[in-house]
């Protein structure tokens, strides 16, 4: 069976986003799936998503649970899941046809490959890391990565080896696929105007992009109704475009 999962834990995003992920994924995924939800509280969530509790702290020595987590969906027999398993995060909005994502690459592990900027984008010093939001991997046969993540959990907690949760996965992966670069698009990346442009031209919507990914801020709600950073580079007109893909 094809498995999606998402992770919730704490206020910052309801259960709503989860049933809104639901719902997208519903929609762009027409084939057969069990859509998983790992919380500590299922209150809400649409009765068609199967809650999975969150296990034990494994030892981290920092705050459980956290972005490490992730790390934990990996290990065999992980809420009876088996098969493909496509994770996403909750701050992404599906915009197009999900069956590439199990169609590209079978039985490897696929991620995004992080998106970069400044310096690094107009150099082409992209490094191999990918972006948690969407990967995927094989439930049932991924012990390994889970494996790694108990053996080296210290290095998984320095920053100054590691310095996202994402590249600590990439790297316990072992061997990973990047995703074609118009299905994932970062909404800061791709659909904010260069500043000053920012503050005049309404982010435009990405060309061929299946799921659109708001890591960080805006959410997709603040996207939807235009964002105020800090910083003027920061931020966003309203886009209501988004509204056609994500609504709570």
């Amino acid at each position: 069976m094809r498995n999606i999962i998402t992770l919730k834990w704490g206020s910052r995003y309801s259960s709503g986003y989860v049933n809104t992920l639901f719902r997208g994924v519903k929609k762009h995924l027409k084939g057969p799936f069990l859509f998983h939800c790992c919380t500590e509280d299922p209150e809400g969530l649409d009765p068609e998503i199967v809650p999975i509790p969150f296990p034990a702290d494994p030892g981290l020595k920092r705050g459980w649970p956290d972005v490490l987590s992730k790390l934990i969906l990996t290990q065999d027999g992980f809420g009876g899941m088996e098969g493909p398993t496509l994770f996403l995060d909750l701050d992404v909005a599906i915009m197009d046809d999900m069956e590439p994502f199990f169609e590209f690459m079978p039985g490897k592990n696929c991620i995004i490959h992080n998106w970069v900027g400044g310096w690094r984008k107009i150099t082409g010093n992209r490094p191999a890391v990918g972006n948690s939001s969407v990967f995927r991997f094989e439930s049932g046969s991924s012990n390994y990565i889970y494996e790694t993540f108990l053996r080296e959990m210290h290095l998984a907690e320095d920053r100054t080896v590691f310095n996202t949760e994402q590249a600590f996965l990439t790297h316990a992966m072992k061997e990973v696929h990047w995703w074609p670069e118009d299905w994932c698009r970062s909404y800061k990346r791709f659909c904010r105007p260069m500043f000053p442009l920012n503050l005049v031209k309404t982010p435009p919507k990405p060309r061929g992009c299946k799921i659109l990914v708001f890591h960080g801020r805006p959410d997709p709600d603040e996207a939807v109704s235009g964002y105020k950073g800090k910083k003027l580079r920061h931020r966003m007109l309203p886009a209501p475009w988004i509204s056609d893909y994500w609504k709570l």
